[in-house]
């Protein structure tokens, strides 16, 4: 009876971890640079000039290092990684993380 109850258990391990597994192959993270603010929406332009809707909601984890933000001081130039499944190229963001904003460009003397 022991050696049954070992394959039983064998058998819901083979059929979780798959499931686990799958529940995050549609997550997708995105950098670059707040564009544009609507409410919680963000729209974020990557380094390659494609801009990604960014949605957050009561769930979404917001910190800049260690420190948890509120949605509300997100400000336009913000830089930003931000993490979350993926539906029709727009992330539904489970962490935020903001970084410091992008340096102005250095223009040459003439």
């Amino acid at each position: 009876m022991n050696k049954n109850w070992v394959v039983v258990v064998a058998l819901v391990g083979a059929l979780i971890v798959p499931a686990v597994a799958r529940a995050h192959e549609h997550d997708k993270t995105v950098m670059g640079t707040v564009s544009s603010i609507d409410g919680k929406n963000l729209m974020v332009k990557t380094a390659d000039g494609k801009s990604v809707m960014v949605m957050m909601d009561a769930k979404t984890k917001i910190t800049k290092g260690k420190t948890k933000l509120e949605a509300s001081v997100l400000k336009v130039g913000d830089r930003v990684v931000a993490s979350g499944p993926e539906d029709k190229e727009m992330i539904m963001a489970e962490t935020v993380k903001v970084g410091a904003p992008s340096a102005p460009a250095k223009t040459a003397k003439k």
